[in-house]
Formats: C-alpha cells, sequence, structure tokens
C-alpha cells in the first residue's frame, strides 16, 4: 500500500501530496535547507553534474517545488527550462525567486502531473527530479512518461533519500529521521503530518537496485546510482 502523507484523509497520494505541498509551501525552502544543513544544495549541484558532458537545450524538471533544481540546472546553459509540479503554492514561490530571472533562458514553471506530462514525446535532452520519485503515486507510471518525453539517446537524472547501511551513520540517520527531523519540521511548518511523511516514505522507497529495475522496466538502459553522504542520499541515471 502507498504511503500517504495525511493517514486520516481519504483523498489519493496524489491528492495528499499536492495538499501537503501548498501547505507546508511558505517554510519549504527554509526547511529544506535547515534540516539538511545545507547539504541539498551540494547533493543538487552534484546530481546536475551527471548532465555536464551532455548538450542540454530543453531540461524539464519534475516535481520541480521551489525551483532549486532548476537554479542548479542553469550552470548548464541551456535554451528552455521547465519546471512542473502538482502544488501551485510551490510554484507560485519558484516563480518569485529573481535568481531564476536568467537572461538568454527561458524558464516557465507550470502545474501538471508526472504521470500524465503534458509534452509531446521527444521533447527533452535531459529531465531531473529531485526528492519527488517517492511522492509518486505510481512510480513506475511516472518514469515511463519521463522516458516518454525524453529525446533518444538523452538522460534522465534522480535525486532520491535513501538509507546508510554502516554504523554509526546508519544509526544517527535513523534516530534523526525518526525523531528530531519530524519535531522540528512540525513545529516550524505547522503541518503535524508532512514531516513524519518523509521518513515513512523514505524507508519504503524501492533503492539502489530495486529503483534500477524500475527504471530499466521503463525503458532506461545503462541505468546506474551513486550514493553521497554515507548513502544520505542517492543519484540515479539512466538513458533513453
Amino acid at each position: 500500500m502507498a504511503v500517504k502523507p495525511y493517514k486520516d484523509s481519504a483523498g489519493s497520494k496524489k491528492q495528499q501530496v499536492e495538499q501537503m505541498f501548498d501547505n507546508i509551501s511558505h517554510r519549504y525552502d527554509f526547511l529544506n535547507h535547515f534540516l539538511s544543513l545545507s547539504l541539498d544544495k551540494w547533493w543538487r549541484r552534484k546530481a546536475i553534474m551527471e548532465l555536464s558532458d551532455c548538450q542540454v537545450m530543453d531540461l524539464l524538471d519534475v516535481a520541480t517545488g521551489t525551483g532549486d533544481m532548476v537554479a542548479a540546472a542553469l550552470r548548464l546553459r541551456p535554451r528552455h527550462i521547465i519546471g512542473i509540479d502538482l502544488s501551485e503554492g510551490m510554484l507560485e514561490i519558484a516563480r518569485r525567486k529573481k535568481h531564476l530571472q536568467k537572461e538568454g533562458i527561458l524558464i516557465e514553471f507550470i502545474k501538471g502531473d508526472s504521470e500524465a506530462l503534458p509534452f509531446e514525446g521527444n521533447s527533452f535532452d535531459a529531465v531531473t527530479v529531485a526528492f519527488g520519485v517517492r511522492n509518486f503515486e505510481d512510480p513506475q507510471r511516472g518514469l515511463s512518461e519521463i522516458f516518454r518525453v525524453l529525446r533518444p539517446g538523452k538522460r534522465l537524472v534522480v535525486l532520491e533519500f535513501s538509507k546508510p547501511d554502516r554504523f554509526p551513520m546508519k544509526q544517527l540517520y535513523n534516530f534523526y529521521f525518526k525523531y528530531i527531523l519530524p519535531l522540528f519540521g512540525k513545529v516550524i511548518s505547522k503541518d503535524n503530518e508532512a514531516y513524519s511523511y518523509l521518513p515513512e516514505s523514505v524507508l519504503n522507497f524501492p533503492e539502489k537496485e530495486g529503483f534500477l529495475s524500475l527504471m530499466e522496466a521503463a525503458g532506461f538502459r545503462n541505468s546506474r546510482y551513486k550514493r553521497l553522504t554515507s548513502g544520505i542520499v542517492s543519484i540515479y541515471v539512466g538513458e533513453k
């Protein structure tokens, strides 16, 4: 059964995820940087480096949130970046960020569903997803949609939380994720469930070879992953 943010709600996971991010959008950036000790910025830069050897003219950032992955992708100097997300609250914050208004790069933020992307096939040179695949209602369908809109020979890069498996990081991570992060998240965001959903969704996410299997089932080849910061996050890369 899919992990959902609000256990007492009858809404679908997709509906609940949209509601959750609308609820916490006003504090999302602060909490991201605060709770990760600003490592999230470095993780995004490392993920974008997986595209540094590619010619990227048109880039799609799925589950773009407040646009932090779009900001990291500016160093690629594409001509066009589209960020798509379910949450209008998150997108409104992205649209207000002045550092994303880069001369010579067309940047658009649109509301849309990762599992029914509103683009023709073979439209993008690269697709990125940062900390968003866990929130897909149907990850396999989302990956298949990403595969459809990528141009042949082009690349998907996914940045996602994972679980350290070595002492002492495993024990420290589990304590922080289960007790410290939900407490601070609840107090600062004023949403009682959002930052309890985060560790639960990570624990239920098919990481490492499990996620590579989903990518390959969607059609991706040369799929691979690397772990960062003792396994706290992983970068997955696949080609069409």
